[in-house]
């Protein structure tokens, strides 16, 4: 175990070759789930956690660490099923998603593994909407479960998707009233979130699950004689997802000469880990931090004028 705690944060400089690492954990029983180590930033034994007022039933209570407070979720409670007990025994997996830092409280952590993308595959159909699975993977014999945390976040401290005033030109969307906009995200929250965004600049969007979904129905385009290009204003995909993830996505439409010219935005909330470096070394054109509404419709808006040929916005309307 002890293992395990200290070599977290040692083990988050894997990028770029369609390859994670899952931290291994517990809730009740022997079910075994996954969280990507990029996402964890640290585990510890279950610190005494204090309730607070008028809090989510999820919300076990507030844990202080290393000087700040932080609110731990009871994982098994998120997913819809009873409460850990024995939280004193239980283990609190710190991770970091959206641009905050929130703790999940867990039974027991086993291990990392390292394993490749296209290993990990897409909940079975039949799941059903109301699942937590944004994947599943296969280790040593074992189903490992994947949880959609953001849908839990989503869910617990839901975030605002309305865009603020005069962060888009008027009419922003008829300038590109023929194109649209890709939008590829395992997570059906994460995909909805960022469709709401666009489609209130008035920009229509196409909605794919995973870089492989994705990359064949660009290459569907190219058989069907169209100019991709012309077609789309951007794609806005994911880092993390099964089948093919966002790295491996981008480098193989900059290896098609038909697609290699499209742009390309990571919406990723390895914000911690991510930079501008890391968005060349990948062959993006830019990132954002999921999720704020502002941020991902002022790169739409500055995209699309740019593609109209038109003068940028100027920063805060000066």
């Amino acid at each position: 175990m002890a293992g395990v705690l200290d070599s977290v944060n040692q083990r988050t400089q894997l990028v770029g070759q369609n390859r994670l690492e899952l931290l291994l954990f517990t809730l009740k029983g022997e079910q075994t789930y996954g969280i990507n180590v990029f996402k964890v930033k640290e585990v510890l034994q279950c610190p005494p956690l204090n309730e607070i007022p008028n809090r989510h039933p999820v919300v076990r209570g507030v844990a202080h660490i290393r000087g700040g407070t932080i609110a731990v979720m009871d994982m098994n409670l998120s997913i819809g099923r009873g409460p850990l007990d024995d939280i004193e025994k239980c283990f609190v997996i710190i991770t970091e998603y959206n641009r905050s830092t929130q703790g999940f409280l867990v039974g027991s952590v086993e291990r990392i593994i390292n394993i490749n993308w296209e290993s990990i595959h897409p909940p079975p159909k039949g799941v059903g909407k109301e699942n937590y699975l944004t994947a599943v993977t296969q280790i040593e014999n074992q189903m490992v479960e994947i949880i959609d945390v953001e849908k839990i976040l989503a869910e617990v401290s839901p975030l605002s998707e309305e865009i603020s005033s005069g962060v888009i030109e008027d009419g922003i969307g008829e300038k590109v009233i023929q194109k649209h906009i890709l939008i590829v995200d395992d997570s059906m929250i994460a995909r909805k979130q960022i469709q709401r965004v666009v489609e209130q600049m008035g920009i229509k969007t196409t909605l794919r699950k995973d870089g492989r979904e994705a990359l064949e129905y660009l290459e569907s385009l190219v058989s069907e004689g169209k100019d991709v290009a012309e077609e789309l204003i951007l794609i806005i995909s994911d880092i993390e997802m099964p089948e093919m993830d966002g790295y491996t996505f981008t480098a193989e439409i900059r290896a098609n000469p038909a697609l290699a010219s499209l742009f390309i935005v990571l919406h990723t909330s390895l914000s911690g880990v991510f930079n501008e470096a890391m968005v060349k070394k990948v062959g993006a054109d830019s990132f954002v931090a999921k999720f704020h509404p502002d941020d991902l419709a002022r790169l739409v808006n500055d995209r699309v004028l740019q593609m109209t040929g038109e003068s940028l916005l100027e920063e805060n309307e000066e």
